[in-house]
C-alpha cells in the first residue's frame, strides 16, 4: 500500500477514536485538520487497498491482545437504517437493531470474547434475493459479478472458516437462534471440531418432541441458579437447566468424543420467560461451562453498541458494496483498539473466580440425562 492511503487510514481512524461529533468523512477531515473531505472520500471510494486484508491484519491483533485456548466466537446481525435504493443491499427487511422491518442494510458480524475482553473481528454484507437477481443495480453499486445470493447463515459460516484458518484460537461457537434452528449450521460446527451453544426456537424438535415440552417434564432438582456472565448492573443470575442427549451412532460411532446437550434459561422474575439452547462440547464440559459460552452471546450486543457509539460503525455516508466493507472494517479497527486498551488496563489486577460445578443426576428420564443442582440434592437428601 503507499504511503498517502496509509496516512489518510490513519486520519480516518484517529477521527473514529476521536471526539467527533458525527463521524462521516465531512467532521472526520475537518478533525483530521484537512480542507476538505475529499481525500477520505477517495480513500472510501477510489484508493488502492484491500478492506480484507486489514480485517485479517485486525484479527491477528485480535489473538495478540484478546486470545486464549478457550476463545468464544459470537456469530449475529445488525441492520444500518437507510433511505433510498441505491445503497449496496438496502430494501425493506427486518431489522433486529430496530425491531421491525425497515428500508436497512443488514451486515452479518462475528465477534471475538475471552475473558481478556471482546470485539467485532470479521462482517459480511447481506445482499437479498432483489439486489443478487438485478446484475445491473449490483454493478451501478459496484457489487462484485461473483457475488450472488447467500444465507445470513452462509455469510457465518463463510467467516467461520475464515476464522479458523487464522491466528485466532477458538474453541466455541455461539449464536442466536435465527442461526441456531439450522441444522446444517450446527452440523458445519461439528465437523469443523467447534464446540458450540446456541439459542433454538421453543418450538425446536429434540429427537422428535419440542424442547420446550421437554422441559416441562424436567425434575425440579435439574434447575440450579448460575451466573451468565457480568452485565452493566452486575452478575446476570438465571435459573438454568441442563440435560445430557443420547449419542447419534451415525454421526458419533461407537466411542463419541464430544456430548450433545439441550439448555434451558428461566428468568428468576418471570419464570414463564425460558429461553432454550443446543450444544455440543467436549466430554468433560460441565453445565457451568454451557451457561458461561450462552451467556457470551450479548458480548456481540455490547460490541454492536459501543462501535456504533464510540466508533461510528453506523455513521457513514457510502453507498457502494467497497465503500461499505472499507468504513466497517476501520471502524471495526477502531474498536478492537479501544477493546486492547481496556484488556491491557484489566490484565493490571484481575481477580482469580472459581466456576459452579454439576452433578449428573443417576436416574435417565426421557431419554435424556438432567444435570441437577448438588444444593437442591444435599436438602433433600438431608430431609430424607
Amino acid at each position: 500500500m503507499r504511503v498517502e492511503p496509509r496516512r489518510r487510514m490513519r486520519d480516518y481512524v484517529r477521527g473514529l477514536l476521536g471526539p467527533v461529533g458525527r463521524k462521516n468523512s465531512w467532521q472526520l477531515a475537518e478533525y483530521a485538520g484537512h480542507q476538505a473531505p475529499h481525500s477520505l472520500q477517495h480513500l472510501l471510494a477510489g484508493a488502492r487497498w484491500e478492506a480484507d486484508e486489514v480485517r485479517d491484519d485486525l484479527q491477528a491483533y485480535a489473538a495478540e491482545q484478546l486470545g486464549s485456548p478457550d476463545g468464544v466466537f459470537i456469530i449475529d446481525d445488525t441492520g444500518f437504517v437507510k433511505k433510498g435504493t441505491t445503497s449496496a443491499g438496502v430494501q425493506r427487511q427486518y431489522s433486529g437493531t430496530a425491531g421491525r422491518t425497515e428500508n436497512c442494510q443488514i451486515g452479518v458480524f462475528a465477534a471475538y470474547a475471552t475473558s481478556r475482553g471482546h470485539a467485532l473481528v470479521d462482517r459480511e454484507l447481506y445482499l437479498p434475493n432483489s439486489w443478487t437477481d438485478d446484475r445491473e443495480r449490483c454493478r451501478a453499486a459496484r457489487v462484485p459479478d461473483g457475488r450472488v445470493f447467500a444465507t445470513k447463515g452462509e455469510l457465518a459460516r463463510t467467516m467461520i472458516t475464515r476464522a479458523l484458518a487464522s491466528p485466532l484460537p477458538i474453541a466455541w461457537v455461539t449464536a442466536d437462534s435465527a442461526y441456531g434452528q439450522d441444522s446444517h449450521f450446527r452440523r458445519f460446527l461439528e465437523d469443523a471440531q467447534l464446540s458450540y451453544v446456541v439459542a433454538v426456537p421453543k418450538s425446536q424438535q429434540v429427537h422428535g418432541p419440542r424442547i420446550d415440552h421437554l422441559f416441562r417434564q424436567s425434575p425440579p432438582e435439574a434447575w440450579q441458579r448460575l451466573s451468565a456472565g457480568a452485565g452493566a448492573k452486575g452478575e446476570r443470575f438465571y435459573d438454568w437447566a441442563a440435560a445430557r442427549l443420547p449419542a447419534v451412532w451415525e454421526f458419533d460411532g461407537e466411542e463419541p468424543t464430544r456430548q450433545r446437550w439441550m439448555l434451558a434459561r428461566r428468568s428468576i422474575t418471570r419464570p414463564d420467560e425460558i429461553a432454550y439452547y443446543l450444544a455440543c462440547a467436549p466430554l468433560e464440559a460441565t453445565v457451568a461451562d454451557l451457561v458461561r459460552v450462552a451467556g457470551c452471546r450479548w458480548k456481540i450486543e455490547e460490541c454492536f453498541q459501543s462501535a456504533k457509539n464510540e466508533c461510528g460503525l453506523d455513521q457513514y455516508e457510502v453507498r457502494r458494496f467497497v465503500g461499505w466493507y472499507r468504513h466497517i472494517t476501520l471502524a471495526m479497527l477502531a474498536h478492537m483498539f479501544l477493546a486492547a486498551m481496556a484488556a491491557q488496563e484489566r490484565e493490571k489486577g484481575e481477580a482469580i473466580t472459581t466456576r459452579p460445578t454439576s452433578w449428573t443426576s443417576r436416574r435417565p428420564r426421557f431419554a435424556v440425562c438432567w444435570q441437577l443442582d448438588p444444593t437442591s440434592v444435599l436438602r433433600t437428601a438431608a430431609t430424607q
